[in-house]
């Protein structure tokens, strides 16, 4: 009798296991390949990223983008850039689908939809992103130039209305305090009243 065993074993394997397992088998097998496939084109420089530049490289040699709308990565310290990553993270996982199909379920699903969020934020923020990034690094040099004054352009009418609402706050606040206080005297005089009838 001639057999080949790797062969024969794993065909009689998979014929007498039920079919629906043998499908999730596929579908998990399936998937760690796209992760593997993912993954190496990442490490090899063609991912997301590469796709991304390579659509913009296009679209602003057709003439479709504007190079000039945004100052380029290396006019901005890194710092401020990552600080915008983070940010554009925070939007796009929020406007991301939310859907147990596309990301998988609990927490690691959670895990592939943050990382998503975090490579289309980086990525983003990379290619301009949306004026963070320069606005913070305008605001510093401006500090800088003024001798260390944050906003040296803030008017006194400015001062007197942020001074005004930061009053209105307080006086807000220790009001509802005072209530709870009263309210909290109240029970404790009642329940003082009912213990000693």
């Amino acid at each position: 009798m001639a057999i080949s065993p790797p062969s024969d074993l794993v065909l009689d394997v998979v014929r007498a296991a039920n079919p629906d397992d043998v499908q999730i088998a596929q579908a998990k097998l399936a998937a760690n390949k796209a992760a593997f496939a993912a993954t190496s084109l990442a490490e090899n420089g063609n991912g997301f990223g590469a796709a991304v530049d390579a659509l913009n490289n296009a679209s602003s040699q057709a003439g479709l983008g504007n190079a000039s709308t945004h100052a380029g990565p290396s006019k901005v310290p890194q710092v401020y850039r990552k600080f915008e990553a983070m940010v554009l993270q925070n939007f796009v996982k929020n406007m991301l689908p939310s859907s147990e199909t596309l990301y998988g379920k609990g927490s690691a699903g959670e895990i592939w939809k943050g990382m998503m969020a975090e490579q289309l934020g980086n990525t983003l923020a990379k290619d301009g992103g949306v004026g963070i990034a320069e606005k913070m690094y305008k605001e510093q040099v401006d500090k800088m130039r003024n001798g260390g004054v944050a906003n040296a352009t803030t008017d006194e009418n400015d001062k007197k209305m942020a001074l005004s609402a930061i009053t209105d706050f307080q006086r807000k606040t220790l009001a509802a305090h005072d209530a709870n206080d009263g309210d909290k005297s109240i029970t404790n005089q009642n329940t003082l009243t009912s213990q000693r009838a």
